[in-house]
């Protein structure tokens, strides 16, 4: 059964009721119900577009962290074809919470790199929950260095917690193999689009998003910490998570306000859980118009136009 998050209750609570009514009309009774199934489905998309056009900061965590949402192999498989995935760090190992390889995107030959979740508890484990080591970072710098050996434009997809914190990852540099990614890829001659595909968590993040162009999904969240953890460390109760992210700013519209994002996608009604085919579609189109856009710039343009995104973040307001 599908994972219905709090808010939603209502929603699934009358799309059970449509669904009984639609048995019932299937089965042949003399009783004519269509008029009701109308009624009703009238009444679901009011109470959807109601519900999640009001979303808070806190809901739409969770609505990123949501195990239905597309994860990097979701959108690989509907927007890629000739897809092969290349392995290692060529230091001996191969993390499996990032994917990498080479495909082609509407004709177009990419590399693409992501984050990549599990549904289940046992993909989850052999993912790492999407948290990724010191290995997987140097893997997507190997093949982000291959992209820019053959001028092949870079897909990054973004869905992490942020980067494993075990001991072992920290004793293996994962501090390192971050600062190492950012440094390498604002040197990169090829264009970099970036999807923050549902969680952005801090460095971790950040190691596969230094990009020319950075898109966000609408229920998406990017922040330097999560609001668990940041609640932990200001209210010393991370219970008080909803409060943190009210006060941090990780929406994808506090983002585009703040210019951390170029573009916001718009989900479905519903949430990109409920509607993952229109969801990638939508995606698809979107990093094809900031490819397009950016196809004709030499490398020296490429290097020069990340460079001032990055330097023109942020907002601040000067005190009297």
């Amino acid at each position: 059964m599908d994972l219905v998050l709090d808010f939603e209750r209502p929603i699934a609570e009358l799309r059970h009721q449509i669904d009984a009514l639609r048995d019932v009309h299937a089965g042949g009774h003399e009783v004519d119900i269509q008029a009701s199934i109308t009624h009703l489905e009238g009444e679901l998309a009011e109470l959807q577009t109601r519900i999640f056009s009001r979303l808070t900061p806190w809901q739409r965590t969770q609505l990123a962290r949501h195990t239905g949402r597309p994860f990097t192999l979701d959108y690989i498989e509907g927007l890629c074809t000739e897809w092969t995935e290349l392995h290692g760090d060529r230091g001996g190992f191969d993390d499996h919470a990032i994917v990498c390889g080479l495909a082609r995107f509407r004709g177009q030959s990419v590399v693409v790199i992501g984050n990549q979740k599990g549904r289940k508890t046992r993909e989850n484990l052999v993912r790492n929950f999407g948290m990724a080591r010191p290995e997987g970072y140097r893997k997507a710098l190997r093949v982000m260095k291959l992209a820019n050996d053959f001028g092949l434009p870079i897909l990054t997809f973004v869905d992490t917690p942020g980067a494993y914190p075990g001991v072992e990852a920290e004793a293996n540099g994962q501090a390192e193999a971050i600062a190492r990614n950012i440094m390498e890829m604002a040197r990169l001659n090829v264009p970099v689009v970036t999807v923050i595909a549902g969680e952005g968590g801090s460095g971790g993040a950040l190691a596969i998003a230094v990009a020319n162009r950075v898109l966000m999904l609408e229920n998406g969240v990017y922040s330097v910490i999560s609001p668990e953890g940041c609640a932990a460390i200001l209210w010393r109760d991370r219970a008080e998570a909803p409060r943190a992210a009210e006060a941090l700013g990780i929406t994808a519209r506090d983002c585009l306000k703040l210019g951390v994002i170029d573009e916001l996608i718009e989900e479905p009604i519903g949430g990109a859980h409920r509607h993952r085919a229109a969801t990638i579609q939508r995606v698809g189109d979107a990093i094809a118009s900031h490819l397009n856009a950016l196809k004709d710039l030499s490398p020296e343009q490429i290097r020069a136009d990340r460079e001032q995104r990055f330097r023109k973040l942020g907002r601040f307001m000067e005190g009297a």
